[in-house]
């Protein structure tokens, strides 16, 4: 029989004060998973139907033509349009501080989309969608470069949707890793780790898979994998509901807390 991972003289504080689990429900096969082969379109709905109650007010701070809308029932909540290409910036937004329940973000994701000069923007060939929707074209000035200046985006970003977010309000985020001067950088890790230090909980996370075959122009020897997949990240403003520090495992014959971290 397999060894329990926890110890047996802790299992009661454990779970003390826990509410206790009722059986019921049904058999079904009718879930929403974790990852899907599709679209942003495909997949957004389902999200929300997850975590966002009806009549919930939603800015979508980086709405640009909609696309994440269109499979969505709008009427079934108050949303938020605002945009770079209208004026708002999704870094200083125009909300009271908690006065939102949701707030979507989609900024662009590739070091590529942050250049000085039009022409050195990425989004040509097979990529002109990527300029199409997330820079517009435009060229970005100051700031960092490279991958540091995506990240700079989204933790500013996400520092100003903790501002306007209600406690307990829900921040839904889209990103997509990159290979930057040759080097992985898992971008989802790195925006969970910071979203985190800010206060939020990371409460779940899609994976979006692409239906069509990547195409690379000029390949002379492959190093990374090559990505076909993005995410959505959906964060609570606030601690997970059950604290970390309760668990106490066994490891070998030293029995150690898990603790949570507490951060500055």
């Amino acid at each position: 029989m397999q060894k329990s991972l926890f110890h047996p003289d802790a299992t009661a504080t454990a779970f003390e004060g826990l509410p206790r689990r009722v059986q019921g429900g049904v058999c079904t096969t009718q879930v929403t998973v974790s990852a899907s082969v599709g679209d942003n379109a495909d997949v957004f709905p389902k999200i929300l139907d997850l975590h966002v109650p009806k009549g919930a007010t939603i800015a979508d701070v980086t709405y640009g033509k909609g696309v994440f809308w269109k499979r969505v029932n709008v009427q079934d909540y108050k949303i938020l349009r605002s945009d770079i290409q209208d004026g708002v910036d999704c870094r200083d937004l125009p909300y009271w501080s908690h006065s939102i329940d949701c707030v979507v973000l989609d900024p662009p994701y590739m070091e590529g989309l942050y250049r000085k000069s039009n022409g050195h923007l990425a989004g040509s060939g097979s990529h002109s969608a990527f300029r199409e929707h997330y820079s517009n074209g435009q060229a970005t000035e100051g700031g960092p470069k490279w991958h540091a200046a995506v990240l700079d985006m989204y933790f500013k970003a996400g520092h100003e949707a903790y501002r306007i977010l209600k406690p307990g309000g829900i921040l839904i985020v889209k990103c997509q890793d990159e290979v930057s001067a040759n080097t992985q950088r898992l971008t989802h890790v790195e925006i969970i780790v910071e979203y985190e230090l800010l206060g939020f909980y990371a409460k779940d996370l899609f994976v979006v898979v692409r239906t069509n075959a990547p195409c690379i122009t000029r390949l002379k020897k492959q190093v990374h994998a090559r990505k076909n997949h993005s995410y959505f990240l959906v964060f609570v403003k606030g601690s997970p509901p059950h604290p970390f520090r309760y668990q106490t495992i066994e490891n070998g014959k030293e029995v150690r807390d898990v603790r949570r971290l507490k951060r500055p």
